[in-house]
């Protein structure tokens, strides 16, 4: 049986680990040619050898989502090697500072902007002029549950840059609607990745009790929120734009 997103072209940033790489396997499982793009070359190119180990096609772009230039050729190289871009999964990002807010820099606020929000408008602003040409597509942005509420543990901007990431998403599926583009945003919980990991080991602890705030009892895994995205870029979500799917075993229903 055909894959849901059989003959699409996919492009997942960020790519080369967590849930980047995790939808990027989903993709290729459910038929699509997927460009994994990431700043690490290892792991954007680990990540196409796990597509290529399970018989799908895959290809590695080294791009930094941060400069308009790298994002342009993303794109471009995209085309080049498939002919189209029919699903966009724009997911790299960064996590805070871990300050409060009168103790950020302008410069941690920038590079967390940069990465999280003008990253994404990027990102954006040349996957819809592809598709445009193409008479439609699906994208799905990044988001989180702290782009739905607040935190008050010193990640200020980053939450600030989540929020803005699914108004960007409202609107931007607003303006193209009537041109057969879809654009959705994900909001995941609390996902075992290696950013996350590396945040809750660092205060001794907080993981064992992280774990526990967890209304389901256990974090969530990348791949958990893989299928979602790929749900959301498939036909089976036709009538899906404009919105933000939360994941976070009811972490946001407390």
């Amino acid at each position: 049986m055909a894959g849901r997103l059989q003959n699409k072209v996919a492009l997942v940033t960020g790519g080369g680990s967590g849930i980047g790489r995790a939808t990027a396997l989903a993709m290729a499982h459910e038929g699509a040619k997927v460009v994994v793009a990431d700043m690490s070359v290892e792991g954007g190119e680990e990540t196409v050898q796990l597509v290529a180990e399970q018989r799908g096609v895959a290809k590695f772009v080294r791009a930094d989502v941060t400069s308009e230039e790298a994002i342009k050729g993303m794109v471009q190289e995209t085309v080049a090697a498939f002919g189209r871009l029919d699903c966009a999964f724009n997911n790299a990002g960064m996590g805070g500072a871990g300050k409060r807010t009168h103790e950020h820099t302008e410069a941690d606020w920038d590079r967390t902007m940069a990465l999280n929000l003008t990253g994404v408008w990027l990102c954006m602003k040349y996957e819809i002029a592809q598709m445009l040409k193409q008479c439609g597509g699906a994208i799905v942005n990044t988001s989180s549950i702290r782009g739905v509420v607040g935190l008050d543990s010193g990640l200020s901007a980053y939450v600030a840059s989540k929020h803005a990431v699914l108004g960007l998403t409202k609107s931007a599926a607003l303006e193209y609607a009537n041109h057969n583009i879809r654009i959705n945003a994900v909001c995941p919980g609390v996902i075992e990745t290696p950013m996350v990991t590396k945040a809750l080991v660092a205060i001794d602890g907080y993981a064992e009790r992280v774990q526990i705030m967890q209304p389901v009892g256990r974090l969530g895994q990348p791949e958990e929120i893989a299928k979602p995205v790929v749900w959301l870029c498939s036909d089976a979500s036709s009538y899906v734009t404009g919105t933000g799917l939360i994941a976070d075993g009811a972490w946001t229903a407390q």
